[in-house]
């Protein structure tokens, strides 16, 4: 539209009849590059309504492919931190106390969410590759020589910190690509791979291996150094200039700070979600060991391999179910997803039986894993365009703190009334995202067809 604009408009300069002195009839050089200025155009000229945005796809260059694939091992390395709670065993320390290493990134999420929007305005998505692995990398230093706990408790806001920017500056980016369900399922999976494969690690290192509990963080040393490379070298020439280039609203009145995201109830609505949701999530991952072990009878083992069935399903759930999402819409999959998850939570927690309680375990997590991604996905076609840096990344950095305070609360309830209230809890976070979730408008699979559709018109009309 604005390509067919800007060629009638030069055929209209063309058709002006020259003059011999040049004063008249002609338009300077400066009322050509006005008139060209492909913005002022844009501005101009209203889309038609069936008009559309084409999405980027993740793989259209090479440098898009080699980006997303960096974001996918930032999750991998958050999912392995995640993943890798435990450490009462070590410290021999009461449930109150250790829950304190699930609160302290609370304090690191709330400051990403404020934060987040700001950081890429400023230095743009280079920005956010450099700090939120620096947030990791110089913390697992600290943690491998073993410091006394109320160190760690400390250092893990850095990490939550970390987290949160790197959650929500690629949730945004990624949610609003082509085929954006079955990518962010992919980059969620790579969390739920990592949360998978650090218990297993752990385990090795520390029961077959006889290594120390911090020698876990000599592996986390040289993830998270492998991650702030490759994030630094794909997104070097992402500045804060060429974010402002690319999203010119963040510099209008109207901008996508998050002042004016938190202004829009939708953005509270995924917020409250994701604040809900993480909270599920984390409370499980966190806490199911020590579940199986007291209330299950079950054995060292036993109790590790049911976290890793948890961790495991949630992977799978996040590639296989993106498919599914896409066909029936992102509001009515998560409806249906949530409903199977409170009936898998009541087997799990009314059922006292170890192998049921592990197979319970494994398919809550691949029904619970796509809520996530899903949300992300959905935030970025409800909201405004210009909004999506400042929305996704509160809804993140916000939401995600509940994977701090969750557990945190977990572990005070168990410390007094035994851990399995564990249940109770997850039960009626699981309700209360569904009722939250009840709340949004009806839409996105519509719209998401259409952004497909859209990909495939020629840039002009």
């Amino acid at each position: 539209m604005a390509t067919q604009t800007i060629a009638q408009t030069i055929e209209a300069i063309e058709l002006q009849p020259f003059s011999k002195n040049g004063n008249s009839g002609a338009l300077n050089e400066q009322q050509v590059i006005q008139v060209l200025d492909s913005e002022d155009v844009r501005a101009q000229v209203e889309p038609p309504p069936e008009a559309v945005d084409a999405r980027p796809k993740w793989n259209e260059s090479r440098i898009n492919t080699w980006r997303v694939l960096a974001t996918f091992w930032a999750f991998f390395v958050i999912g392995m931190n995640d993943g890798s709670y435990g450490l009462e065993i070590y410290y021999d320390l009461t449930y109150t106390v250790v829950s304190l290493v699930f609160l302290s990134p609370f304090v690191g999420y709330t400051l990403a969410a404020v934060v987040n929007n700001l950081v890429h305005i400023k230095f743009g998505q280079r920005g956010i590759a450099i700090i939120g692995p620096a947030c990791h990398f110089i913390p697992y230093i600290i943690l491998a020589v073993h410091p006394p706990y109320p160190v760690l408790v400390v250092v893990f806001v850095f990490v939550g910190f970390g987290n949160g920017v790197q959650d929500a500056a690629w949730s945004a980016w990624l949610g609003n690509m082509a085929n954006a369900n079955q990518v962010a399922g992919f980059l969620h999976s790579f969390y739920a791979v990592g949360a998978t494969v650090a218990p297993l690690i752990a385990t090795a290192m520390f029961s077959k291996g006889g290594l120390p509990w911090y020698s876990y963080y000599y592996v986390m040393i040289g993830m998270s150094g492998i991650e702030l490379i490759l994030l630094t070298l794909a997104f070097w020439k992402q500045t804060g200039a060429v974010y402002q280039q690319e999203n010119p609203s963040v510099n209008t009145a109207k901008s996508g700070r998050t002042r004016e995201a938190l202004r829009n109830p939708l953005t509270w609505i995924f917020a409250l979600f994701i604040f809900g949701y993480m909270g599920a999530e984390v409370s499980l991952g966190g806490w199911i060991i020590v579940f199986m072990t007291k209330v299950r009878s079950a054995s060292s083992f036993q109790s590790g391999a049911t976290a890793t069935g948890f961790w495991a399903g949630m992977a799978v759930g996040r590639l296989v179910l993106s498919l599914v999402t896409a066909r029936i819409g992102e509001r009515f999959a998560v409806v249906i997803y949530i409903c199977v998850c409170i009936a898998l939570e009541l087997i799990f927690w009314l059922v006292p039986s170890l192998v049921v309680s592990a197979v319970a375990v494994a398919l809550l997590g691949a029904f619970l894993g796509p809520l996530f991604p899903t949300a992300m996905v959905l935030i970025t076609k409800l909201m405004p365009k210009h909004l999506h840096v400042g929305s996704v990344g509160f809804a993140a950095a916000f939401g995600g703190s509940g994977g701090a305070i969750f557990p945190f609360i977990v572990g005070a309830i168990a410390q007094a009334k035994g851990v399995k209230t564990l249940q109770p809890v997850i039960l009626t976070l699981l309700v209360a995202i569904g009722a939250l979730w009840l709340l949004l408008p009806r839409g996105g699979k519509q719209k998401s067809e259409s952004s497909e559709e859209g990909q495939e018109l020629p840039s002009s009309s």
